[in-house]
């Protein structure tokens, strides 16, 4: 355990897990139902409150989708490349690497600003699109509020695996370990538990799809024990990312990070002047008071929301990881209360605070992901222009 405290102190990277038996989980989906019926939420705004019928149900209509590489660098060799050997010859040859991959979606009634998904550690923009037992993902739920989704496969990961950097991917096995880490439950006598009141899709099945959404890094010697992420590498690739969409749409964009995605995603404000708010779904740090992206992030007056879920603290003595995320989340608290005194515009939100109770570090993948979703589009109505 020190070298995983270590590991997120130190680097504060994150990824993902989950699930177990079908009775189970129609008992909890049942339980979810009702309490999800009693969660108060607060309303939509006004612009958005004539598509809610929509946005809860019926079909979903797509203007136009696509996708596109935004960022990264070339790489060339020296020397002159051999037209007559051309199947083996590598001198003045060139390479793509690490740009993001996008893809994205425009509704077809465009009535929000555009937003920028960046997942975390371990993973790729399928975790926006979906969740473990089938359902929507935040993806198509904020489609549906009527904003255009932009989802990133951050540089040497998923459909952006080309790299400069060449790793040497790890066989280790660890699905236990961050299950537990990212408090959705634990494993105990052969089978994998549940923390009280979970919100996280249960089931053999689901279990099978969480676990296997991760992936990659080909950029990481994970084997070797080197598991950092070159976050400029990143922030800059998110930044040509949001000035691509401007390019396009003449509109700034909504920044929506995970995990270890946060830290790259407050670094992207450095690169671009084109970001509307940023939402952080549970970072694995805030930015650093004072620092240079703390600065800028001032200097361009950009609204900013944490969120995190629920068994986090120390009276949740049966969580392993709750202590850490307390320490984690404390760095949220620190940051809003400096960049508040400052002038600027921070919130923390903890969702049990808010009445929504069993949510994981994956919440945007819980039963209740479209109560969150809700809570944040009244955010983002109440706090962007």
């Amino acid at each position: 355990m020190k070298r995983f405290a270590a590991f997120f102190t130190a680097a504060l990277l994150v990824f993902s897990l989950a699930g177990c038996g079908a009775e189970a989980q129609n008992a909890q989906q049942s339980e979810t139902t009702e309490a999800v019926q009693q969660t108060e939420v607060p309303e939509v705004g006004q612009q958005e409150a004539s598509d809610d019928a929509q946005a809860a149900s019926g079909s979903l209509v797509i203007a136009e989708q696509g996708m596109f590489s935004a960022g990264g660098t070339v790489l060339t060799s020296e020397g002159t490349f051999d037209v007559s050997n051309y199947y083996t010859s590598r001198e003045g040859s060139t390479s793509h690497v690490d740009h993001a991959n996008v893809f994205y979606q425009i509704p077809e009634t465009e009535t929000g600003l555009p937003m920028v998904f960046l997942h975390g550690y371990g993973q790729s923009r399928m975790g926006w699109m979906t969740t473990p037992d089938g359902r929507e993902g935040w993806s198509d739920i904020f489609l549906r509020y009527g904003h255009s989704v932009y989802l990133v496969d951050q540089p040497r990961r998923g459909e952006a695996g080309q790299t400069s950097v060449a790793g040497t991917i790890s066989t280790e096995t660890a699905d236990q370990t961050w299950y537990t880490q990212f408090r959705i439950g634990t494993y105990i006598d052969g089978d994998f538990t549940y923390n009280e009141g979970s919100q996280f899709p249960q089931g053999e099945d689901a279990l099978d799809q969480f676990f296997r959404q991760m992936t990659p890094d080909t950029g990481m010697d994970s084997a070797n024990g080197d598991q950092n992420i070159d976050t400029t590498v990143v922030a800059q690739a998110v930044a040509a990312t949001i000035d691509e969409i401007y390019e396009r749409t003449g509109q700034d964009s909504i920044l929506v990070t995970h995990s270890q995605g946060g830290t790259p995603g407050w670094e992207t404000v450095l690169y671009t002047d084109h970001v509307a708010a940023i939402i952080a779904i549970e970072p694995g740090s805030a930015a650093a008071v004072d620092s240079d992206v703390y600065n800028a992030l001032l200097e361009q007056d950009i609204p900013i929301t944490f969120y995190y879920g629920d068994y986090i603290g120390e009276e949740y003595t049966d969580v392993p990881a709750a202590m850490m995320w307390s320490y984690m989340a404390s760095t949220a608290d620190s940051f809003t209360e400096a960049y508040n005194a400052a002038g600027g515009n921070s919130t923390v939100v903890r969702l049990p605070d808010e009445g929504i109770y069993g949510n994981d570090h994956f919440m945007f993948q819980d039963l209740n992901n479209d109560v969150i979703a809700a809570h944040i589009e009244n955010w983002i109505t109440e706090n962007v222009d």
